[in-house]
């Protein structure tokens, strides 16, 4: 199969692909050219970080942030505890929980439109299309598809980047279905320190829902948007030299200030997630990871340990530090699709996943602009469509998800390294390609 955007079947929507950074006729008469294609920029084929030591050229590194430039990216995102401290999730020691397999051999071929092209595109096509390093199928709790691309292997974690705070949010909404945890407090009662902050009159509830009035920049095409400096406090980002500025989570978050009201507009803002990970250590006495491990990784029969990037003080990244196997992440989709219950064990409380699908608040949503996805909703830090299938989503930047079809009885995970961060980027062709395996799972299992 040639790259995929010289392939005829969609030469027009891979153009739409490329970063969106124009430059004006003042600096420059043409545009920027776009980015390698999946093929060409293939980690393996680039032969990054090989050697003993590897050629100058071929190495990239934390200090100077080239380690999530693209195409180095390809190959970092598989190797995040290389470059920044990490600290462990534990499967524990139980048994590993097997995932049946029924492999099926026409799934490449489905075919399906995306958005806004009138030229169709087939399964495989799309998986290149989508810079796809990892993705898997689950129906009925069996796999029916796997595939890996680059580096990436069944045995190897991959950064969850936003998917991290669906787990945080299903862990929230645990502890509010068990009582240790009141959705209606105010977030100063659990964090004095965020009194004075934005989030402090918030409830905790509207940081479940990220419904939050803050202050806060979140476009990753904005070089001095407040993303890079929360970044930077969390070891995310090398600091330039000499600049000065808060060197954890938990000394940037009380820097955030309010904006305007909370409860009625739906934001999607990396800090919340952060913050309702501070609210749940109070509450709890355990950290994001503790929770995570105990109450989930070591009850799920996991293959692999999964681990958290952490800052300087040892505190997770709750917001987008996750890193897991593809298949563990299939395995925790699949117990959110059976409402917390996973290998003849209830390891998440019914009520806490009934809540994720009911979604949150519409019309809150639809002020945020998401005109791609009209009458969604958002809910516990899960992208909750109400269409017929019922899908709900984890959503991480660069193409990570999990992608949970409860009619067509289907779950999808995936890990990917696209050049543009925003899932707009993704949606056109992702999510009608998902909608098309669904039909074609459900109409073969009739």
């Amino acid at each position: 199969m040639p790259p995929p955007c010289l392939h005829p079947a969609f030469r027009s929507f891979c153009a739409r692909l490329a970063f969106p950074l124009l430059v004006t006729a003042a600096s420059a008469q043409t545009a920027p050219p776009p980015p390698l294609d999946a093929v060409a920029s293939d980690p393996v084929k680039m032969g990054w970080m090989v050697g003993s030591p590897p050629p100058p050229e071929k190495i990239f590194k934390f200090s100077d942030g080239s380690f999530r430039s693209f195409p180095q990216s390809r190959w970092a995102y598989a190797h995040i505890r290389e470059f920044v401290p990490t600290r462990a999730v534990s499967r524990g020691n139980s048994p590993v929980t097997p995932l049946p397999r029924a492999e099926r051999d026409d799934l490449d071929a489905i075919t399906f439109f995306p958005a806004g092209s009138d030229r169709p595109m087939t399964w495989a096509q799309s998986l290149l299309a989508n810079y796809t390093d990892g993705i898997l199928v689950l129906h009925r709790g069996q796999v029916v598809y796997e595939r890996y691309f680059g580096v990436l292997t069944p045995s190897r974690q991959h950064i969850a980047f936003s998917v991290t705070r669906s787990l945080v949010g299903t862990l929230a909404a645990a502890l509010v279905a068990e009582g240790a945890l009141d959705e209606a407090a105010l977030v100063a009662r659990y964090v004095p320190e965020l009194r004075d902050s934005g989030f402090g009159d918030a409830a905790v509830r509207q940081i479940m829902d990220m419904t939050v009035g803050i202050k806060y920049s979140e476009a990753y095409t904005d070089p001095k948007a407040d993303h890079w400096d929360f970044n930077r406090a969390g070891g995310w980002l090398p600091r330039p030299i000499g600049e000065q500025g808060p060197g954890s989570f938990y000394g940037y978050l009380p820097s955030i200030q309010k904006e305007r009201s909370h409860g009625d507009v739906f934001a999607y803002k990396t800090p919340n997630a952060n913050v309702l990970g501070w609210i749940m250590h109070r509450a709890t006495g355990k950290s994001i990871g503790d929770l995570l491990e105990e109450r989930i990784w070591s009850k799920l029969g996991a293959e692999e340990d999964a681990y958290f990037t952490v800052d300087s003080t040892g505190t997770e990244h709750s917001g987008g530090g996750l890193n897991l196997t593809l298949r563990d992440l299939a395995r925790f989709g699949e117990m959110i699709r059976l409402s917390g219950r996973f290998h003849g064990r209830q390891i998440v409380p019914r009520a806490a996943i009934d809540g994720i699908r009911r979604g949150g608040n519409p019309e809150h949503f639809a002020k945020a602009g998401y005109k791609a996805r009209p009458g969604w909703s958002y809910r516990n830090m899960w992208w909750i469509s109400h269409d017929s299938h019922g899908h709900f989503s984890a959503r991480g930047i660069h193409g990570q998800g999990i992608y949970i079809y409860p009619v067509a009885e289907m779950v999808v995970v995936r890990f990917a390294s696209h050049p543009a961060a925003s899932t707009a980027n993704h949606d056109p062709t992702m999510l009608p390609a998902f909608e098309a395996l669904a039909r074609h799972l459900a109409r073969a299992a009739r």
